[in-house]
């Protein structure tokens, strides 16, 4: 067969891709306008985990499972927006990995805000001018993301789901002499995610590291700088035309943030494979055992935690601390409202969604 003819076969298959593609869409658009006229949730993490699953199940061919999620999640974001259009509020600039984490589950096609703090996002979402919100909660270099953990105990807004990300920097300049750079853009947490390759590679004591609020902002800072660099995202510096001379610059190959998407009044239905967020203020914290017996009655359901974190209540002149936890279950299990009614005045349900890490 010639290359030619390989061409055709391709361009047929397209075709009936396309027709395929087309007639799932049609479909879609039956399905939105039976959700519209019982006022029934767009977005369902759990039924795309399902699909996913499934396919994955059924695949013999040569594609992986990255492959097909990749695939898949851009004709679930372009199936949502034919249902019905949504705007997603993200910690911007554009091309910030928050960026990125949204684009992921939501797709090219559909309307972003880049918002400048985690704290106007929570607004964004909560006076409705966003449907959705992207935030990062940890990292699990650097640990949690105070502001995010503060403004879920301060707002009522629900996590719809949680987005796993590696998290890669890239060295971009527009001169490809390290030793012509005089001064470096980054994020100081990404100078800190980055040490070694700061030390070893550029490992010029004269070099300035000027920290900027986000690796969007340093690459447009590199952009009109010839005698800089910027530590930054692979989107950012494509988005800025800052050549990319050094990729995966992080000291860890195991760098992850967690992002968390936020709704208003969203409640996920259980997907057998769940995870619940809680924020638990203990009534008597200043008495020996409480958390202890707090932590036994979960223990005692064979439920099994997978984070507890303290921050501070903030309330009044005592050293008072909520606790952050997550577990695995959906909220409504029974063998989780068995514990949750006996601290059913302690306990703020944050959100139960599909489980992916």
């Amino acid at each position: 067969m010639t290359l030619d003819d390989l061409r055709k076969k391709i361009d047929s298959i397209d075709n009936h891709l396309l027709e395929l593609l087309n007639e799932r869409m049609d479909v879609v658009k039956q399905v939105g306008e039976l959700k519209r006229s019982t006022n029934a949730i767009i977005y369902r993490p759990e039924r795309e985990k399902a699909i996913l699953d499934r396919l994955n199940k059924l695949n013999n061919g040569m594609l992986n499972a990255q492959a097909i999620e990749a695939i898949f999640l851009e004709v679930f974001a372009v199936s949502r927006n034919i249902e019905l259009p949504e705007r997603i509020a993200y910690l911007g600039p554009s091309g910030s990995f928050s960026h990125q984490a949204a684009e992921s589950r939501f797709g090219a096609m559909s309307e972003y805000m880049a918002i400048g703090s985690i704290k106007a996002i929570f607004e964004t979402v909560n006076t409705g001018m966003a449907r959705f919100g992207v935030v990062p909660i940890e990292n699990n270099q650097e640990g949690m993301v105070p502001e995010t953990a503060d403004c879920l105990a301060k707002y009522d807004l629900h996590i719809v789901a949680e987005v796993p990300m590696a998290i890669h920097f890239a060295f971009a300049s527009k001169t490809d002499q390290l030793h012509h750079i005089k001064k470096i853009y980054s994020k100081d947490i990404a100078f800190r995610q980055c040490r070694n390759f700061i030390d070893n590679v550029v490992s010029n004591p004269d070099v300035e590291l000027i920290p900027v609020e986000s690796t969007s902002k340093a690459a447009r800072m590199a952009a009109t700088d010839p005698e800089s660099a910027a530590i930054c995202s692979h989107i950012a510096a494509q988005d800025h035309q800052v050549p990319i001379l050094f990729e995966n610059i992080e000291d860890s190959g195991d760098n992850q943030t967690r992002f968390f998407i936020l709704s208003k009044d969203f409640v996920n239905q259980p997907s057998g494979n769940d995870k619940t967020s809680i924020f638990v203020k203990l009534a008597h914290s200043d008495e020996p055992g409480s958390l202890v017996n707090f932590l036994q009655a979960f223990d005692n359901e064979k439920i099994n935690m997978t984070k507890i974190e303290s921050r501070p209540a903030k309330k009044g002149r005592s050293f008072k601390y909520w606790f952050f936890i997550d577990f695995e279950g959906h909220f409504h299990d029974e063998k989780v409202q068995r514990v949750v009614k006996q601290y059913k005045s302690e306990v703020k349900w944050l959100g139960s969604y599909v489980k992916l890490i």
